[in-house]
């Protein structure tokens, strides 16, 4: 077996010594039994390109998130999952910290807690490494063109920026550890995605002992998304609850459903829904609320990430008749009236 590098060694120790244990899934079940079924939406608001876009202080947009919410608060939505960016954090920490609590503020008001994430390997340009200021224009046709990941596959990989990084755990999780407009941690989006593959192994490790420092009262988690298997079954040892992504047909959903109830732990499915890949709000819906399973969509509206589009579409292609993710447009209306109807319905008691 290789020898730890120090800086992980160093970390790990500090977990033994000050962090919280992973808590037990009787712990865990108890918690997931005093929340509402969560069900929700990953939220970028229309006007950002990306994460970076969002958070900047020249580009955060309190007015277009409060009116977005609000169309998912109409849909019986109680909880969003919201992508964090380092970046943003580290050359501002004070500006950002008071933008996030703003995001916290406003969600409350519409009923909604809050799933943060806080590191994201997820990148449809594997070489596109986040920078600050004037972020890029979408490509015209592409899916989610300008997304960047957290915090870039360089610091994620450089063990000399774990300090900082974990700084930046330390601050957000230390100051929202009791905060009950949060509903769980989600401490890193798909790591190994865009070629990163098991060299995100040691930061995935790290930072659940840097937010296990903190000793949150809410869970933490990390989703099974089809990466790595060493990466895979770290998530899963690690997390308090168990929360995974999937996008496909009602029967692959099922099964994946079965999958990860079988550990004995609540189960949250933090991404889901692409109509061309036979997501159905109307099929699927009840089966995670007939399995006490929450769920979160993919997306709310379309906007600059411009997610109508499906997965490697090419610049310049015309809108799709059959949406890939989002509910509504921009305006406000829905992309399928009826299958607003239909989310309405089983949402409601």
């Amino acid at each position: 077996m290789p020898l730890l590098s120090a800086a992980l060694a160093a970390s790990l120790l500090c977990m033994l010594q000050t962090g919280a244990p992973r808590w037990t899934a009787e712990q865990a079940s108890a918690w997931y039994a005093k929340q509402p079924w969560p069900v929700g939406c990953n939220f970028v608001p229309s006007s950002a390109v990306n994460d970076t876009e969002m958070w900047q202080k020249g580009t955060f947009d309190p007015v277009t998130i409060d009116r977005e919410l609000g169309w998912a608060e109409s849909l019986g939505f109680n909880t969003c999952r919201v992508f964090l960016q380092y970046i943003v954090w580290n050359a501002d920490p004070r500006g950002f910290r008071g933008r996030f609590d703003r995001f916290l503020e406003i969600a409350s008001r519409h009923r909604m807690t809050v799933i943060p994430v806080l590191f994201d390997d997820c990148a449809f340009d594997a070489n596109r490494e986040p920078y600050l200021g004037k972020q890029d224009e979408p490509i015209p046709g592409v899916h989610n063109s300008r997304w960047v990941p957290s915090p870039g596959h360089k610091l994620a990989a450089d063990q000399a920026a774990w300090p900082s990084l974990r700084g930046y755990v330390a601050d957000l999780v230390g100051a929202h550890r009791s905060d009950r407009r949060i509903l769980a941690w989600d401490l890193y989006n798909e790591p190994g995605n865009s070629g990163m593959g098991e060299k995100s192994l040691p930061l995935l490790e790290a930072v659940f002992g840097w937010a296990r420092e903190a000793k949150p009262d809410q869970p933490l988690t990390v989703g099974c998304w089809g990466g790595p298997k060493a990466l895979e079954d770290r998530e899963v040892e690690l997390s308090d609850v168990i929360s995974f992504h999937f996008y496909g047909d009602h029967a692959g959903l099922a099964a994946h459903i079965e999958e990860f109830k079988k550990y004995g732990r609540p189960v949250i499915c933090t991404e889901w829904f692409a109509r061309t890949f036979g997501s159905s709000m109307e099929a699927d819906l009840p089966l995670f609320k007939a399995e006490k399973v929450g769920c979160a969509c993919a997306v709310l509206v379309n906007g600059r990430i411009q997610t109508n589009f499906p997965w490697g579409s090419q610049a310049g292609g015309p809108e799709p008749k059959l949406w890939f993710h989002d509910l509504f447009r921009h305006d406000g209306t829905p992309y399928d009236a009826a299958e607003v109807a239909a989310i309405r319905r089983i949402t409601r008691p």
